[in-house]
């Protein structure tokens, strides 16, 4: 958004009161030369960051982090979009040889964990692809921008979905985290679409709240969490049903068996209905697009 825009909507000529902005802009041009304004105390509370970080308003700070993404992505004209999550680990195709040099030297189960990392790297290449076809296809319906490519706006996984719509033209979402080691957005993400996320539950609320269709990649503890989120929201009802694209199928049946899940009748053997298996791009937009009936 622009200053002119934010002016605008921020100040409306109408208005029987001054507005937030302005109001602060007063206080900021006060007199602070007693024990009385430079007291915390005398701060507006809306500017005031000790208070606004008290245990007390928790529930104003998830209001806060619910309400500022939607209103960025709906001024942004995000109509939906096609979330990919996957492992923050996985290489590049292009670092897979200089990873396995480097590991010539390690313990055997060290080395192993390399190698079993750079077999995946093609689902690097794979979300790549896919997040350059679907936004090379740039599907406008009621004005608005659908299958917006978003991911954690991390490296690996994430950072391939990011490049292929940065490469293709087209801009896309990331949804970091704030985590006690370092976390920065990858370089790919459309800076003003460039989201950031102080509690796990609203940003997972955020990746599903617009999403169309979600492909999941080979991962870790974050995947499994989003993923099996959203088969449990699926398959209670919770959510409307969508495409939910599973990639590496020889990864997720040699860590998960779901099949056994059926046997045992914790799930019933429909449940696994809700996942298309893939291992292409291809192979996920065509899911994608007939789930939709979606010609081209």
């Amino acid at each position: 958004m622009t200053d002119d825009k934010k002016n605008k909507s921020d100040i409306a000529d109408d208005s029987k009161f001054y507005h937030a902005s302005q109001e602060a802009e007063f206080a900021d041009k006060a007199p602070h030369g007693t024990p009385q304004t430079r007291h915390p105390a005398y701060r507006l509370a809306f500017r005031d960051t000790d208070f606004l970080l008290r245990e007390e308003l928790r529930p104003v700070r998830f209001q806060l982090e619910l309400l500022k993404p939607e209103m960025l992505l709906d001024e942004a004209g995000v109509g939906s979009t096609l979330v990919m999550y996957g492992s923050a680990r996985i290489p590049p195709p292009e670092a897979a040889q200089e990873a396995l040099d480097g590991a010539k030297d390690l313990p055997e189960d060290e080395r192993r964990v390399v190698e079993n990392l750079v077999k995946k790297s093609k689902y690097y290449a794979e979300a790549y692809q896919l997040a350059k076809m679907v936004s090379e296809k740039a599907i406008i319906e009621d004005g608005k921008r659908q299958f917006v490519i978003t991911s954690g706006g991390g490296p690996s996984i994430m950072e391939a979905a990011n490049k292929g719509a940065s490469d293709a033209g087209a801009e896309s979402i990331g949804l970091n985290i704030i985590l006690p080691h370092e976390q920065a957005p990858n370089p790919y993400v459309t800076p003003y679409l460039s989201l950031n996320f102080h509690y796990f539950a609203l940003r997972k609320m955020h990746f599903l709240l617009r999403a169309k269709a979600v492909a999941v990649f080979p991962g870790g503890f974050g995947t499994f969490d989003e993923f099996f989120e959203l088969l449990t929201l699926v398959q209670t009802g919770k959510m409307k049903p969508m495409p939910i694209i599973l990639f590496g199928k020889e990864f997720w049946n040699r860590v998960v068996d779901l099949d056994a899940l059926a046997d045992e009748g914790t799930i019933s053997k429909k449940d696994l209905d809700l996942i298309t298996w893939c291992e292409t791009a291809t192979e996920a937009w065509d899911a994608i697009a007939k789930f939709y009936g979606i010609e081209g």
